[in-house]
């Protein structure tokens, strides 16, 4: 690691808050003999809050935590218990009041448009309901089904307006409802932070996890998560947990195993993650790849930008509201040939 220090540090993917209390204690010393994070300008924790008690919560403060993410995803029990989450509305209100009596620095609210189940009515009752408990930012997401799963395979056969079926939004939809939920927080006094996020004050509600990767700073991050890696290989990619830690302490995983990565590709992800954030800074590019993104992938943007989703700049391009909305089904445009017909949802 060179014995940089962290610059954030992200507990995620899989609701890291299924461990107990002394479980998260004992993970966290352990990690901090190799990457001590008492430096770190943010350490986030996502919260599934039927999994928090009020002295977990109090551990994950004392831990130094200091952006909690609860993944509320919906107000309804009856959606909640539908698409199999772990907690109730009740269980909402309880840890999100416990977080408030802790003071962490920041707290964010998950909400998933398009649920299994999920209707217009549910779907104003819920932001009406994000907006009165007044989170210090709210992610919002558009549910992906991906195509091969149990649930899109039972949906297929049976149809969606099978009795006992409940149905599924279309993209549409789904885009239409965050828009609705865009503006509804934003006469609420919320700014947009990206295709994805609403944040009470911009100057307080940062994001070092995302918006660090393009910052030049001589520090970095880590993430422990469900879908973590070594050197580009999946844990999903083995057979099982004990052979990924066997070929890790083997260091039979090499690099590009799994996932090759080279430049242009590494370009192109940084890429994207920038443009889910509404915008593109040309220069960074420019300094760090040697390549002008503006004139490299012309042909996409002017395309995008006559389809009215974003516009142009001599330096940067940023995406319009209609654009930030869809912005996951733009970006196929700018992917290798090879990969922009994959069948996902």
């Amino acid at each position: 690691m060179g014995g940089r220090p962290l610059l954030y540090v992200y507990f995620g993917g899989g609701t890291p808050s299924f461990l107990s209390a002394a479980q998260l204690r004992g993970l966290t010393q352990r990690i901090k003999q190799f990457l001590p994070w008492d430096g770190a300008e943010e350490v986030t924790f996502e919260c599934e809050p039927g999994t928090l008690q009020q002295h977990k919560l109090a551990a994950l403060k004392s831990l130094g935590v200091t952006r909690l993410s609860l993944g509320i995803e919906n107000f309804d029990d009856q959606i909640l218990e539908e698409n199999g989450r772990a907690h109730l509305s009740a269980e909402i209100y309880r840890a999100y009041a416990w977080a408030r009596d802790l003071h962490f620095d920041q707290i964010n609210i998950d909400l998933i448009a398009g649920m299994v189940g999920e209707s217009w009515d549910n779907w104003r009752q819920c932001v009406r309901k994000t907006i009165a408990l007044s989170p210090d930012s709210v992610t919002i997401y558009q549910m992906e089904l991906p195509f091969n799963t149990v649930y899109s395979k039972e949906l297929r056969i049976a149809g969606q307006d099978a009795p006992g079926t409940f149905s599924v939004a279309d993209w549409p939809t789904k885009r239409a409802w965050v828009h609705y939920a865009f503006d509804e927080l934003g006469k609420a006094g919320y700014e947009v932070s990206s295709a994805y996020t609403m944040v009470k004050d911009r100057s307080r509600c940062r994001f070092v996890y995302r918006d660090g990767l393009w910052h030049g700073a001589d520090m970095f991050g880590t993430g422990v998560a469900s879908f973590g890696h070594a050197n580009g290989v999946h844990m999903q990619n083995v057979d099982s947990w004990e052979q990924y830690v066997g070929m890790l302490h083997k260091e039979e995983l090499p690099l590009n195993r799994a996932l090759p990565v080279g430049p242009r590709e590494l370009l192109i992800r940084e890429m994207i993650l920038q443009l889910k954030t509404g915008r593109l800074n040309g220069g960074y590019f420019r300094s760090k790849f040697g390549c002008d993104i503006l004139k490299e992938f012309a042909e996409g943007f002017d395309k995008l930008a006559e389809e009215g989703f974003l516009t142009l700049s001599e330096e940067s391009v940023e995406l319009t509201q209609p654009g930030l909305l869809q912005v996951d089904r733009l970006l196929p445009i700018f992917f290798e040939p090879q990969h922009r017909g994959t069948r996902y949802t």
